[in-house]
């Protein structure tokens, strides 16, 4: 065998024992699939069935607050210790019977000063923001054209007036010479009537006079009422025209002033049965936040009508606002005392809780914590009157997540952390 012919049989081995393995077959490849999906689905319903229902941290239900003598409030956790809570003490107090409304500041009386007579202003004798009185002086307007006038009128007034006084000293001598009859009674009727139609002129010769009086007081601008001066709305050498709808200066009275609020008409019999035994009620007001009471005042009067699109009726309170903390057109929220409820049992707010249409306490005496279901009446400044329990009660006011008829606790004097579902029994 030539050297040639080894070498191609080497290549033969060579290239036999150097071959590519077969691609899988189609087969092959579903089975591993469908392994992948089932073993996916296996751990999904093992999760549903096994994982959600059989976890460790699940706590057994306790008893409804509805069952027994105001059952437990929940399905609420065990408990391996004793919670700490935090208590109040009921008491015995007064609460009152508010209804509360939106209102907005009205004073009882608002000037708004146009001119009344044409000219040039002169001076303006007020300034910005200042108290002023009822005849004070505020703006000034020339004068001289209105002066003129009136010395013109009181010119002719004198003159008719000497002309009146001229015609009946006639008469009275056409009256002597008629009674000696020394004229004849035409003279004497013709007389007596110059003398009345000089009468009808000198009236109406004061009548003018009086009229250019009162243009001329309109040139001095007084203060109508007393109260507080706005912003300055003109200026010294301002020409103003009379009839002009533009304001001179708005003059509100601050003290006392007013709040009309509204009431929905299924409240008016009850405010109108009160407002017959005690002529008046107490009302509050208070800022846009309700956290802070501004004024206190009386109801002074109910609206002569409801109104059908809101169905609601008009009321106005009264208020001294000595420190002035009521502001024209402020909205205000405004409480109305209906009535006191005297001797009642209060606890704070946030000790009753509440399951469905049952409200409960937890009471805590001995270390145990006693769930009590309560009826719960009017609330106001974070207190509720309930009955059920008796005044010297203790009631947990915190930590009700952790808690269930007959769980042991600890009375904490530290405020404690409210947790964000804590009161609302699932």
């Amino acid at each position: 065998m030539s050297e040639f012919e080894d070498r191609k049989e080497d290549d033969r081995h060579i290239g036999a024992d150097h071959q590519l393995p077969a691609p899988p077959s189609k087969t092959g490849k579903s089975w591993i699939l469908w392994t992948i999906v089932f073993l996916v689905l296996a751990g999904v319903a093992y999760y549903f069935f096994y994982g959600r229902n059989s976890s460790p941290t699940t706590k057994p239900a306790a008893t409804g607050a509805g069952g027994g003598a105001g059952g437990g409030g929940g399905r609420r956790g065990a408990m391996t210790g004793p919670a700490p809570v935090t208590v109040a003490t009921a008491y015995k107090g007064d609460i009152g019977v508010y209804i509360n409304a939106l209102g907005t500041v009205t004073p009882t009386y608002t000037a708004v000063i146009t001119p009344q007579a044409s000219g040039v202003i002169t001076s303006v004798s007020y300034r910005e923001g200042q108290f002023v009185h009822k005849g004070d002086a505020l703006i000034e307007i020339d004068p001289r054209t209105y002066e003129a006038t009136l010395k013109q009128a009181e010119g002719t007034l004198e003159k008719d007036t000497n002309i009146l006084a001229q015609a009946q000293m006639d008469l009275e001598r056409y009256r002597q010479a008629w009674a000696r009859n020394g004229i004849n009674k035409q003279l004497l009727d013709d007389q007596e009537k110059i003398v009345l139609q000089d009468q009808g002129t000198v009236k109406n010769d004061q009548g003018t006079v009086d009229y250019d009086q009162v243009e001329l007081s309109y040139c001095h601008i007084t203060s109508p009422i007393s109260g507080q001066a706005g912003l300055r709305l003109v200026d010294p050498g301002n020409v103003v025209q009379a009839g002009s709808t533009n304001a001179l200066v708005v003059i509100t009275q601050m003290q006392p002033t007013t709040v009309i609020f509204t009431l929905a008409e299924d409240s008016l019999t009850q405010v109108q049965g009160r407002m017959r035994q005690l002529h008046s009620l107490p009302v509050e007001a208070w800022d846009r936040n309700s956290a802070a009471k501004l004024a206190e005042g009386k109801l002074l009067t109910i609206n002569n009508q409801i109104d059908t699109t809101t169905g609601t009726v008009k009321l106005r309170a009264t208020f001294d606002n000595k420190t002035s903390s009521l502001f024209p057109n402020q909205f205000v929220n405004t409480r109305l005392l209906l009535n006191t409820i005297s001797g009642a049992t209060l606890v704070p707010t946030g000790a009753v809780q509440h399951n469905g249409q049952v409200s409960f306490v937890y009471l805590i005496a001995n270390g145990v914590a006693k769930v009590q279901n309560v009826k719960t009446s009017v609330s106001d400044g974070g207190v509720i009157a309930v009955q059920g329990i008796n005044p010297g009660d203790q009631v947990a006011t915190s930590s009700f997540d952790k808690l269930q008829n007959g769980s042991k606790i600890i009375i904490s004097k530290a405020p404690i952390a409210t947790n964000p579902t804590e009161g609302n029994t699932p």
